[in-house]
């Protein structure tokens, strides 16, 4: 047992298992007080089952830790407050909040419904919203929290993946917001592109993965090894925990509005988004004038996201 976060109150969303359950298991190690929370449902969101989380805090009390469980969903708001009202009760504050809950419905999009849109949605983005809404009224209170989002790589792009992108990329703009407004009350807030081998990873069919490799090739990019390529101790979904721990202690002070990358080995800070190019004019544009610039400046070098294909006969 460490004591990087000792005494901290710490909400881990979808902790039951995987990246969730690693994160809770080593904030439990350096001395939090754990609310693990996991509605216990299949990957596409359906079902529930107290039992994962039930398992979780019986390993940290095993450890010598305190924990407690929580089955609430974060994709309801009166949910996530009764979240936040678990660890009120049992601990007296929450100084952490992890949100690595998620589901998964891949479909192309036009085969996606809309209640497979909503629902990934629901669990992803509102749920950040949900759990960050209920936790900063305290951290506001006490001067004092760290907001660590689970966002992914995926957002940048990712073929039958456009609810699962949306929410992600979206949960990344919502972290840039909502770390200017709370840094005056000493509250952190960042996302991570987490990745490891775990049951929602393989779910993903070799069919998207092929698919992502070629359109990886075609904008420039090395193949990514396949993660059986890879040494089976890079994909431990506990890589990510470390890194998660120190975003959500006291070291992490002044480090808020930002994206790391903690999947396998490395650690990776992302670069906002910025302006690349651009062309001027003294007054409006016409289509003539767009006509013949932008082949050679804006345009010019841009890779096609998607290859393209032999005729077909």
């Amino acid at each position: 047992m460490g004591d990087r976060v000792k005494e901290r109150v710490a909400i881990v969303t979808g902790s039951g298992r995987g990246i969730g359950r690693e994160v809770a298991l080593w904030l439990a190690r350096d001395g939090a007080k754990i609310v693990v929370n996991d509605l216990g449902a299949a990957v596409d969101g359906s079902g529930d089952s107290a039992t994962p989380a039930d398992q979780v805090v019986e390993e940290i009390k095993a450890l010598g830790g305190e924990a407690v469980a929580c089955y609430d969903s974060v994709a309801d708001y009166e949910g996530a407050q009764s979240i936040v009202k678990t660890a009120i009760d049992n601990f007296g504050k929450i100084d952490i909040l992890c949100h690595p809950a998620g589901i998964l419905r891949d479909r192309m999009i036009f085969n996606m419904t809309e209640a497979e849109w909503d629902a990934v949605l629901q669990v992803h983005l509102y749920g950040a919203f949900n759990m960050v809404r209920s936790v900063s009224p305290y951290m506001i209170n006490q001067n004092y929290g760290r907001i660590v989002l689970f966002s992914s790589g995926s957002g940048l792009g990712a073929s039958g993946q456009a609810n699962y992108a949306a929410a992600k990329e979206g949960m990344v703009g919502f972290t840039r917001a909502v770390a200017k407004e709370l840094h005056p009350y000493g509250i952190m807030v960042n996302a991570v592109y987490p990745g490891g081998s775990t049951r929602m990873t393989d779910t993903v069919p070799q069919s998207t993965t092929e698919l992502r490799q070629v359109q990886r090739a075609a904008s420039g990019l090395a193949p990514q090894p396949s993660p059986t390529e890879l040494p089976e101790e890079s994909r431990d979904p506990a890589n990510n925990a470390p890194k998660v721990v120190y975003l959500s202690s006291e070291a992490a002070e002044g480090i808020s509005g930002q994206v790391f990358g903690t999947s396998g080995w490395a650690l990776s800070l992302y670069s906002p988004r910025h302006v690349i190019k651009s062309i001027h004019k003294n007054g409006r544009w016409t289509l003539d004038e767009l006509d013949d610039l932008i082949p050679f400046s804006l345009a010019d070098g841009l890779i096609n996201p998607v290859p393209a294909e032999q005729p077909r006969s």
